[in-house]
């Protein structure tokens, strides 16, 4: 077996893919890399425009970081904590990536950037749309570790109903063409432990942002 060929590959929706287990095969040198981002760059609380604290956690890597403050939602090149360039993205991110969304028929996928999330017990992500990157021909492409969560894709209102899927560690979400632009979120995360992340959920959500 190839060393990304996913274990079950599903089409939820039109353009939606769920690539089960796909991140099994190799996640030692993934999570040996993830371990070395957070180190460079910790995690940290973002604010939203209205001033409020993110449920989640959250860092970047890459040539570009999405941010938010009081300004608003935006890519930035560098880290505003410490005024640097974020981390580089590993190798084994880039490569993850490339191949989730070629299995998905999103071929010549080359992320720029990579937000990474942390969840605790009840942290939640409400629905959103993933606009404020320049190109909507690129597809996302979402990396589930450690413990499980309840994502939601709906439609493209954010009062649509939304279809929940659970997604387990190892699990990748690519969605693009038709489906690019639907609202999704993650809802609160139930209390659980997994071997290597404690009670977290980590998400990897790469991205063609410049």
């Amino acid at each position: 077996m190839h060393l990304f060929e996913p274990l079950k590959k599903l089409e939820i929706l039109k353009d939606v893919y769920l690539l089960s287990e796909f991140v099994t095969p190799f996640e030692n040198q993934l999570l040996n890399d993830l371990h070395v981002v957070i180190q460079t760059a910790p995690l940290r609380q973002m604010m939203t425009p209205s001033g409020f604290p993110m449920s989640v956690t959250t860092v970047n890597c890459g040539q570009l970081g999405w941010i938010s403050d009081k300004k608003g939602y935006r890519y930035s090149s560098v880290d505003p904590l410490s005024n640097k360039p974020w981390p580089a993205m590993p190798e084994s991110f880039k490569q993850l990536a490339q191949h989730a969304a070629s299995t998905a028929g999103f071929a010549d996928f080359e992320a720029d950037a990579c937000l990474i999330n942390c969840y605790q017990p009840n942290t939640k992500m409400g629905l959103h749309q993933d606009k404020d990157e320049q190109d909507f021909t690129q597809p996302i492409v979402s990396v589930s570790l450690g413990v499980p969560a309840m994502f939601q894709i709906g439609g493209f209102k954010r009062s649509d109903k939304a279809l929940k899927l659970p997604l387990y560690h190892g699990d990748v979400l690519v969605w693009g063409g038709e489906s690019r632009l639907r609202f999704h979120g993650v809802l609160p995360i139930k209390a659980a432990v997994h071997p290597a992340f404690g009670e977290r959920r980590i998400n990897l959500t790469f991205r063609k942002a410049g």
